[in-house]
Formats: structure tokens, sequence, C-alpha cells
């Protein structure tokens, strides 16, 4: 289920009852942009003040911007934290790094080599049908699918365990 911030009051009481939260967020000046800090902000009245509610749920991250780096190790590393002050697990990409060789190419999973989360990078200057590559989007796939299993498997460890 994909959720804006801009509807986020309609589903605090949905991402209580999830396994696992994917957080993304646009990189803007080298931060998650404006509308996510403000979902950020948001939780510590919502959630924070509930005393833990999303504690020991998977979380994960994903950023896109348009310059290539677009300092997008930092909005990972923001929302990382994030998930860290509410008692997540954050799962990483999981994956080597991608186009860093003479024998790899732009369309290798992972092409920016980033290993906290996903990063896509989508030019500025064409609209969003045009962008990110492919090879981005099959990125943020595989970190979805990864959440997915973590997700799995720490339901079932917890049933076992019940």
């Amino acid at each position: 289920m994909l959720i804006s911030v801009d509807d986020i009051d309609q589903y605090w009481e949905t991402l209580e009852g999830v396994d696992a939260i994917i957080y993304g967020s646009p990189t803007y000046m080298g931060s998650a942009s404006a509308q996510f800090k403000g979902f950020m902000d948001a939780t510590s009245r919502t959630v924070f003040a509930k005393g833990g509610v999303w504690g020991n749920k998977i979380a994960a991250g994903f950023t896109n911007a348009a310059s290539r780096s677009g300092d997008k190790l930092a909005t990972l590393q923001q929302l990382s934290i994030f998930a860290a002050q509410h008692g997540m697990h954050w799962i990483n990409l999981g994956l080597p790094p991608g186009h860093n060789s003479s024998k790899t190419t732009e369309d290798m999973l992972n092409r920016h080599s980033l290993w906290l989360g996903a990063a896509a990078q989508s030019d500025a200057d064409v609209s969003a049908e045009f962008g990110p590559p492919k090879a981005d989007l099959l990125t943020a796939e595989h970190l979805g699918a990864r959440v997915a299993k973590v997700a799995r498997q720490m339901a079932a460890g917890r049933h076992a365990v019940e």
C-alpha cells in the first residue's frame, strides 16, 4: 500500500497494524523533503507518544534526487535514524555495489552503490514518466522483496516463541 504523507492522518491506525514500513522521500538540499519531515514530526504526537507502537516493526527506505549523488546517503541515514527512534529494525539493501568497475554497466542493480537503502536518480528536466531508470526501479523492487521476506521471517519467529 502506498501512502502519501499528504493523506497520513487517515492511516495512523493502519500503520500500527502492519509488520513493515518502507519510507520513501525525495532528497532535497541533502535531506528528506519538507513534506516527509512534517510526517516525521507528526509521529511524535501520533506514534511516539503512544509508547513504542512501531517498536519491533521492520523498516527500510529509499530516495530519489536529480543529481547523481545528491546527498542521497544523508537522506537514507535520516530515515534509518527516524526508524531507530521508533524502535524499528532497519533492513539494508543487501546488494553489492553495482556500477563500480569497467566490467559493469548503468543497468546493474544498486548502480549508485549504496548499502543503507535504495537510491534513484531522475533527471530534473524531464517528467516522472522518464525517470528513474529501470535499474533503479529494479533495485527498489529488490528492497521491497527483501523487506517482505524479513517481515515474514520475523512474524514466523514471533509466532514460534509465543
